[in-house]
């Protein structure tokens, strides 16, 4: 299959780049040629162009589509609006076979009223988070696109899927990772919002590429949604212990050093930091029911546990000193909450 990636090397396309590879498709990345997650696999085309410009985007996919024909399937890895959706829907409806829009788990309904999240039976609503209704909203655009034109496109909604450049926690740095490992290194205050007994799924993205690849070209897809998510479900204090354990801290130190807040708190401190990514998100029970796309990708399963996959992250960031990059804003806001939050309870007891 020719297959056309519009972003493909980032968190999670990097992991899928190259496994549609090494299956003998002919893959070509959009994008502009620098990102901080990983590179762009040497056997894959790259155009360099800025997706968010339509009409240098479409004369640079006219111009590869003359030379090698139509795409079977194109993923759009970095739509975020209905603006820019509604300017792909224009650029792609003679190009490609498949359109595949890479949505949000967190769009869901949140908080979510049953424990396993099922596509067709839990909504999309989520009152915290614009990013997650911004994603929702662009889902119905697809929609009504396959509706009045047969636009044929395929949703997929990933939820909290880590590769090796990344280190999931509760409350963390996205550009700088290492910011709180280099915390809990050094012995500082690691916020954990709640009680941390929320139940979490991490998905390595090896295993999300597994489920992505057997959606690609496959005639069943087109029209359906589907989250691509793991089983591997653990509390937001295993993951912090298991962290902890990667660099060498015991479960006994990382518990003197966690500070519990709950997350309405956390909010009012820092509304923009801390209410999208967890009252929209974190602070929820996060576990999805896979049966659809096991039906369709029989291949896919849970390959890869946290437990194992966290030592190759370290292993990553330990090989070059310029990955354990610290976040100062980051660390300064967690400084004043902690700070204030201890101080204020201390005082209450005192």
């Amino acid at each position: 299959m020719r297959i056309l990636f519009i972003g493909g090397t980032g968190l999670i396309s990097s992991a899928v780049s190259p496994l549609v590879i090494s299956r003998g498709h002919d893959l070509t990345l959009v994008n502009r040629g620098a990102s901080p997650k990983a590179m762009a696999p040497d056997a894959a085309h790259v155009i360099l162009a800025d997706a968010h410009d339509p009409a240098t985007l479409r004369e640079a996919l006219e111009a590869d589509v003359e030379a090698s024909g139509p795409y079977d399937a194109v993923v759009q890895w970095i739509c975020f609006t209905t603006d820019h959706l509604r300017q792909d829907l224009e650029t792609f409806a003679d190009l490609t076979r498949q359109y595949v829009f890479i949505s949000s788990a967190s769009a869901y309904e949140t908080p979510p009223s049953q424990l396993l999240a099922r596509e067709g039976a839990t909504p999309l609503s989520n009152p915290f988070w614009q990013y997650s209704r911004d994603k929702a909203a662009c889902e119905q655009m697809l929609r009504e696109a396959g509706e009045e034109s047969g636009f044929p496109f395929t949703i997929v909604r990933p939820s909290h899927t880590y590769g090796y450049s990344d280190v999931p926690m509760a409350i963390t740095s996205w550009m700088h990772p290492w910011t709180i490992v280099d915390r809990i290194q050094r012995g500082k205050r690691v916020i954990m919002h709640g009680d941390g007994t929320s139940l979490w799924t991490l998905t390595d993205h090896r295993d999300f590429a597994v489920g992505i690849a057997g959606l690609l070209g496959n005639p069943a897809a087109i029209g359906e949604d589907f989250h691509i998510t793991s089983d591997d479900v653990m509390t937001w204090n295993q993951i912090h212990e298991i962290v902890a354990g990667a660099v060498g801290v015991s479960a006994e130190a990382l518990a003197q050093q966690t500070v519990f807040i709950p997350t309405d708190v956390l909010v009012r401190f820092d509304r923009d930091a801390f209410e999208g990514p967890l009252l929209g998100d974190k602070s929820n029970h996060g576990i999805f029911d896979t049966s659809k796309l096991q039906a369709l990708v029989p291949g896919f399963e849970t390959r890869h546990r946290f437990r194992d996959s966290i030592h190759e992250s370290i292993e990553w960031f330990m090989a070059d000193e310029s990955r354990r990059s610290i976040d100062d804003d980051a660390n300064a806001l967690w400084d004043r909450v902690t700070d204030a939050y201890t101080q204020a309870i201390d005082s209450i007891f005192a």
